[in-house]
């Protein structure tokens, strides 16, 4: 599968459409892919777990949102070790819906979480817009408060894919209360995603108004950080992830999966995580 396809397209339309007024929301249109589709095994994955609504007032588009979930509790429900299990909140990634993420809800599980995986506003069935960095960032901090609300004497974790490890990393710099912070197949900028590309010798920076700079804010989180990569991922690229990690302060850790795709880094290196998480995040 080639590289992020929408950057191509991306580089060459900012190209040819700069001064335009529509030119952000080209970019929010081709960077979030808003979608209520799910893929894979997304559906079956997705049977048995709850589904959850959060309301809250926003800021960006109008001002009564709403967004979709999924919930899906630690394993054997009712024991005691469920009932302090630490939580997850799960940020997706570009294109499809919640239910998409299902698969990965459920190794997280098997890792030891509860997961509440979200839809931000103009996936699924969330509030129908034209999603935004900013909105994003605010779907993920509504979703934050809702857990800590729900769960507040549990520890709770965050975790992105790919553009959800921007919007976890914000999050991250966002909350006081954070006991860890995961990204996986994450990047340092969508200026530096689209350098990577055939297109990127064209001077689009300026041009760029969804800028994702995770970059500049990765080095504020307080919580320790782990940054997971797969080392044939060549949609984000690995050096990437490794840029990320480089401005990140400690604790942290990096996590190459060799073999592991943008897709399958989750499934492949799920022993690595085993062992990251009781590295990083004492988790037994």
């Amino acid at each position: 599968m080639k590289r992020w396809r929408i950057f191509t397209s991306f580089c060459i339309s900012l190209a040819l459409m700069a001064g335009c007024v529509t030119l952000d929301e080209k970019q929010r249109s081709w960077i979030f892919q808003p979608s209520d589709r799910s893929w894979g095994a997304g559906a079956s994955a997705a049977v048995g777990m709850d589904e959850v609504w959060i309301d809250f007032q926003a800021k960006t588009g109008e001002p009564q949102a709403r967004l979709n979930g999924l919930w899906l509790p630690a394993s054997q429900p009712g024991t005691a070790t469920a009932r302090h299990s630490p939580v997850l909140l799960y940020l997706h990634g570009a294109r499809f819906n919640v239910t998409g993420s299902a698969p990965r809800m459920r190794r997280m599980q098997e890792l030891g979480f509860s997961v509440l995986a979200i839809d931000y506003r103009g996936f699924g069935k969330s509030t129908p817009i034209l999603p935004s960095e900013a909105s994003a960032y605010e779907d993920a901090r509504a979703a934050w408060d809702w857990l800590a609300k729900k769960y507040p004497d549990r520890p709770r974790y965050i975790f992105g894919h790919s553009l959800g490890g921007s919007i976890a990393i914000n999050l991250a710099t966002d909350v006081p209360d954070e006991s860890g912070t995961i990204v996986e197949g994450a990047f340092t900028s969508i200026a530096d995603v689209v350098s990577t590309t055939e297109w990127g010798w064209v001077p689009i920076s300026l041009l760029i108004t969804q800028r994702f700079d995770a970059i500049d804010k990765v080095g504020k989180i307080g919580s320790p950080l782990l940054v997971v990569h797969g080392g044939e991922d060549r949609m984000i690229l690995p050096n990437l992830g490794r840029k990320l990690f480089d401005a990140a302060a400690q604790p942290k850790l990096f996590m190459l999966v060799a073999g592991g795709s943008h897709h399958n880094t989750n499934q492949v290196g799920q022993p690595q995580y085993r062992q990251a998480l009781a590295q990083l995040f004492d988790m037994k």
